[in-house]
């Protein structure tokens, strides 16, 4: 889960100028150097891109998101490339603090990528900053920190957790007396029991209660007992706390026979197919759980040809597990570059280019895992938080036996229920 949010983007004036050094260099390569990612007009160059994740940590982990670039890489190589640019990715660990997601922007700069693709960090503000500056846009990020929805430079194709959380509210309305939110007590979980409410107030249900717990926890006994001591009979536990959101519910396992009878519910990257299998499938605590995702289940036909890719090129990889929610992100925002790319028709691919392909309207379809992804001023959500999003659609899923399946057909909007929130 997130760890910092909020940012302060610069004055408008300042953007101004901003874009105007930019444009100037563009023009005056001599005096600034090249344009970062350029691969000229030429085909025989490589389209060189970044993607960055955590690995390793005490807390959220996502290896899988530079795994899947990497055998994303190899597979559209064996195909022919990026519109005949072979494509290069280099990954980065950002070790989940705010210096190491600068250290990586850094090296995307430094590296002169002409796009930061698929990745996740929680500290936007340390690595936006470095990218706004040298004009790279970042595409398809997972969606974890509020800067990926302001950032003039940031291409998101989900909702982030915003939509998850405003979404589950919606899931949970129609099946929870009360609701009880066991989130991070971090700058970002502040922000969740809001997003939350609003799901739950716009069906007239009541607020959640909201339960800090430690990010790094290793016992939520005490956080357990509270959600359902205010969960009560009939209610609903949620919990949204990423890697620990499994030893949440182990203690929540330990505690309820003690309690009411309630449900459990989670969001897409705290509950996932691999996570349902590893705890005993339909003989296992998930069986019943409601969980709101970004895409369809794992199990669609619509994910046939990333699972075919990472057959291909990933066979005996664990890193990269098809049901996981980075990994499948990360596979959409691919599609974006391939499709942003394409669009260029054998003209110079460079950060500024594909700004300009993006900023121009381009529409990427996704094959119905996401609605058609547009990035112009239209497209996006009237909501001030968010004033980057584009595609506020969730789905709601449940597990029965043992499988992440649909619990309502097709995907449901959240936009208004987004733009309500205060």
């Amino acid at each position: 889960m997130p760890a910092s949010r909020r940012t302060l983007l610069p004055h408008p004036s300042k953007t101004a100028s901003l874009t105007a050094l930019v444009a100037v260099c563009a023009s005056l390569t001599t005096a600034c150097g090249a344009i970062p990612g350029s691969t000229g007009g030429s085909r025989e160059d490589p389209v060189t891109v970044m993607t960055w994740a955590p690995e390793k940590t005490k807390a959220t982990n996502k290896p899988g998101i530079p795994a899947m670039a990497q055998a994303y890489a190899r597979w559209v190589n064996a195909h022919g490339g990026l519109d005949g640019h072979q494509l290069k990715v280099i990954t980065c660990n950002d070790h989940n603090d705010p210096v190491g997601a600068a250290d990586c922007a850094r090296k995307a700069v430094d590296e002169e990528v002409a796009a930061v693709v698929g990745s996740y960090s929680q500290h936007g503000q340390s690595f936006l900053s470095p990218l706004q500056v040298a004009g790279i846009p970042y595409i398809g990020g997972y969606g974890v920190t509020d800067e990926e929805f302001s950032s003039p430079l940031s291409y998101p194709v989900n909702g982030g957790e915003p939509a998850l959380m405003a979404g589950n509210g919606k899931q949970l309305a129609g099946r929870c007396q009360r609701v009880s939110l066991v989130r991070p007590d971090t700058i970002a979980g502040d922000d969740l029991h809001k997003l939350l409410d609003a799901g739950l107030t716009e069906s007239h249900r009541r607020p959640s209660s909201d339960i800090r717990a430690p990010e790094d926890g290793t016992d939520f006994t005490a956080q357990a007992e509270q959600a359902l001591d205010r969960a009560g009979t009939g209610g609903c536990v949620t919990a949204a706390l990423g890697a620990r959101t499994d030893t949440f519910y182990d203690s929540y396992r330990r505690t309820r026979d003690a309690y009411p009878t309630t449900k459990i519910s989670s969001v897409l990257g705290s509950v996932d197919q691999s996570l349902i299998d590893r705890t005993g499938g339909g003989e296992g605590p998930y069986e019943g759980a409601y969980v709101t995702s970004w895409y369809p289940a794992a199990s669609d036909p619509r994910w046939d040809e990333m699972r075919g890719a990472i057959r291909q090129q990933a066979f005996g990889d664990n890193r990269v597990d098809p049901t996981d929610a980075g990994v499948q992100t990360t596979w959409i925002a691919y599609t974006v570059l391939k499709k942003a790319v394409e669009s260029l028709d054998g003209g110079e691919v460079s950060s500024r280019t594909l700004r300009r392909a993006l900023d121009r309207g381009l529409k990427v379809e996704t094959g119905g895992l996401t609605p058609t992804l547009r990035w112009r001023f239209k497209d996006m959500l009237a909501a001030s938080d968010f004033p980057r999003l584009i595609n506020a659609d969730v789905t709601f899923q449940e597990v029965r036996d043992g499988r992440l399946v649909p619990a309502r057909k097709g995907f449901v909007n959240v936009s208004k229920t987004l733009e309500r929130v205060k």
